[in-house]
Protein backbone atom coordinates (compact mmCIF):
# COMPACT_ATOMS: atom_id res chain seq x y z
CA UNK A 1 0.00 0.00 0.00
CA UNK A 2 0.98 3.30 -0.78
CA UNK A 3 1.55 6.17 1.86
CA UNK A 4 -0.96 8.35 0.39
CA UNK A 5 -3.93 6.76 1.91
CA UNK A 6 -4.96 8.87 4.70
CA UNK A 7 -8.68 7.17 5.38
CA UNK A 8 -8.84 3.85 6.99
CA UNK A 9 -12.15 2.88 4.38
CA UNK A 10 -10.04 3.47 1.72
CA UNK A 11 -7.04 1.35 2.40
CA UNK A 12 -9.20 -1.19 2.99
CA UNK A 13 -11.28 -0.30 -0.27
CA UNK A 14 -8.03 -0.51 -2.14
CA UNK A 15 -7.13 -3.99 -1.32
CA UNK A 16 -7.93 -6.84 -3.39
CA UNK A 17 -10.40 -9.59 -2.09
CA UNK A 18 -8.91 -11.82 -0.45
CA UNK A 19 -6.41 -9.59 1.63
CA UNK A 20 -10.29 -6.74 2.55
CA UNK A 21 -11.48 -9.86 4.29
CA UNK A 22 -8.53 -10.54 6.30
CA UNK A 23 -8.32 -6.95 7.15
CA UNK A 24 -11.94 -6.73 8.09
CA UNK A 25 -11.97 -9.75 9.94
CA UNK A 26 -8.73 -8.21 11.95
CA UNK A 27 -10.78 -4.59 12.38
CA UNK A 28 -13.90 -6.51 13.60
CA UNK A 29 -11.87 -8.09 16.23
CA UNK A 30 -9.72 -5.64 17.14
CA UNK A 31 -12.28 -3.37 17.79
CA UNK A 32 -14.50 -5.74 19.66
CA UNK A 33 -11.71 -6.47 21.96
CA UNK A 34 -9.35 -3.47 22.21
CA UNK A 35 -9.98 -1.95 25.21
CA UNK A 36 -11.55 1.66 24.87
CA UNK A 37 -9.00 4.74 23.87
CA UNK A 38 -7.50 3.24 21.41
CA UNK A 39 -8.27 4.89 17.98
CA UNK A 40 -7.96 3.97 14.56
CA UNK A 41 -6.09 6.18 12.02
CA UNK A 42 -4.23 5.53 8.64
CA UNK A 43 -0.37 5.06 10.90
CA UNK A 44 2.66 4.61 8.60
CA UNK A 45 1.01 3.29 5.75
CA UNK A 46 -0.99 0.85 7.59
CA UNK A 47 -4.21 0.98 9.77
CA UNK A 48 -3.31 1.51 13.18
CA UNK A 49 -4.29 1.77 16.78
CA UNK A 50 -3.46 4.31 18.72
CA UNK A 51 -3.68 6.11 21.79
CA UNK A 52 -4.55 9.72 20.81
CA UNK A 53 -3.18 12.45 21.90
CA UNK A 54 -6.39 13.75 23.97
CA UNK A 55 -5.01 11.01 26.16
CA UNK A 56 -1.47 11.04 25.99
CA UNK A 57 -0.35 14.56 24.61
CA UNK A 58 3.10 13.99 24.14
CA UNK A 59 2.36 11.81 20.85
CA UNK A 60 5.33 9.34 20.04
CA UNK A 61 8.95 10.27 20.72
CA UNK A 62 10.16 9.70 17.45
CA UNK A 63 7.77 12.63 15.93
CA UNK A 64 5.95 13.84 18.94
CA UNK A 65 3.28 15.25 16.15
CA UNK A 66 1.93 11.56 16.05
CA UNK A 67 -0.20 9.80 18.63
CA UNK A 68 1.24 6.57 20.47
CA UNK A 69 1.07 3.81 18.28
CA UNK A 70 -0.26 0.48 19.70
CA UNK A 71 -1.00 -1.97 16.87
CA UNK A 72 -0.91 -1.82 13.09
CA UNK A 73 -2.41 -4.03 10.76
CA UNK A 74 -1.61 -4.32 7.09
CA UNK A 75 -1.52 -5.83 3.73
CA UNK A 76 2.01 -6.63 2.64
CA UNK A 77 3.30 -7.73 -0.58
CA UNK A 78 3.43 -11.44 0.76
CA UNK A 79 1.85 -11.52 3.75
CA UNK A 80 -0.81 -9.94 6.09
CA UNK A 81 0.71 -8.35 8.97
CA UNK A 82 -0.43 -7.45 12.58
CA UNK A 83 2.08 -5.00 14.54
CA UNK A 84 1.62 -5.34 18.49
CA UNK A 85 4.01 -2.97 20.16
CA UNK A 86 3.30 -4.40 23.37
CA UNK A 87 4.82 -7.83 22.91
CA UNK A 88 7.91 -5.93 21.52
CA UNK A 89 8.41 -3.65 25.21
CA UNK A 90 6.43 -6.58 27.31
CA UNK A 91 8.87 -9.99 27.09
CA UNK A 92 5.84 -11.50 29.76
CA UNK A 93 3.14 -11.04 27.42
CA UNK A 94 5.29 -11.60 24.45
CA UNK A 95 6.62 -15.10 26.21
CA UNK A 96 2.70 -15.49 27.42
CA UNK A 97 1.57 -14.96 23.32
CA UNK A 98 4.47 -17.72 21.94
CA UNK A 99 3.08 -20.22 24.65
CA UNK A 100 -0.55 -19.70 23.81
CA UNK A 101 -0.20 -20.11 20.49
CA UNK A 102 2.28 -23.15 20.35
CA UNK A 103 0.07 -24.84 22.76
CA UNK A 104 -3.16 -24.54 20.98
CA UNK A 105 -1.63 -24.88 17.04
CA UNK A 106 1.05 -27.24 17.94
CA UNK A 107 3.87 -25.05 16.38
CA UNK A 108 5.95 -22.04 16.49
CA UNK A 109 4.45 -18.94 15.16
CA UNK A 110 6.96 -16.91 12.93
CA UNK A 111 7.36 -13.41 13.84
CA UNK A 112 9.78 -10.87 15.08
CA UNK A 113 9.74 -8.73 17.99
CA UNK A 114 6.25 -7.39 17.23
CA UNK A 115 5.54 -8.59 13.72
CA UNK A 116 3.21 -11.69 12.83
CA UNK A 117 3.13 -12.31 9.11
CA UNK A 118 0.30 -14.84 7.73
CA UNK A 119 0.24 -15.47 4.30
CA UNK A 120 -3.66 -16.46 4.55
CA UNK A 121 -7.05 -15.30 6.27
CA UNK A 122 -6.75 -19.12 7.23
CA UNK A 123 -3.11 -18.88 9.08
CA UNK A 124 -4.42 -15.93 11.23
CA UNK A 125 -5.42 -16.92 14.80
CA UNK A 126 -7.99 -14.68 15.60
CA UNK A 127 -8.69 -16.75 18.86
CA UNK A 128 -5.41 -15.62 20.11
CA UNK A 129 -5.37 -12.73 18.98
CA UNK A 130 -8.76 -11.88 20.22
CA UNK A 131 -6.91 -12.54 24.00
CA UNK A 132 -3.95 -10.71 23.33
CA UNK A 133 -6.35 -7.59 22.41
CA UNK A 134 -7.64 -7.50 25.80
CA UNK A 135 -4.73 -7.70 27.96
CA UNK A 136 -3.23 -3.85 27.63
CA UNK A 137 -5.36 -1.44 28.11
CA UNK A 138 -4.19 2.22 27.08
CA UNK A 139 -3.13 3.35 30.58
CA UNK A 140 -1.07 -0.25 31.04
CA UNK A 141 0.25 0.44 27.35
CA UNK A 142 1.52 4.14 28.17
CA UNK A 143 3.45 2.70 31.31
CA UNK A 144 5.30 -0.17 29.73
CA UNK A 145 5.61 2.58 26.78
CA UNK A 146 7.12 5.05 29.12
CA UNK A 147 9.28 2.36 30.77
CA UNK A 148 10.80 1.38 27.78
CA UNK A 149 11.37 4.93 26.28
CA UNK A 150 13.23 5.26 29.94
CA UNK A 151 15.41 2.76 28.98
CA UNK A 152 19.27 4.02 27.86
CA UNK A 153 19.51 3.28 23.76
CA UNK A 154 15.37 4.12 23.50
Amino acid sequence: MTNYITHVEAYIDGLPEDRRVAIIRLMEVLKTTLPKGFESCISYGMIGFVVPHSIYPSGYHCNPKLPLPFINIASQKNYISVYHMGLYANAELYSWFNETYENRYNKKLKMGKSCMNFKTINEIPFDVLSELFKKMTVFDWIICYEKMKSKPNN
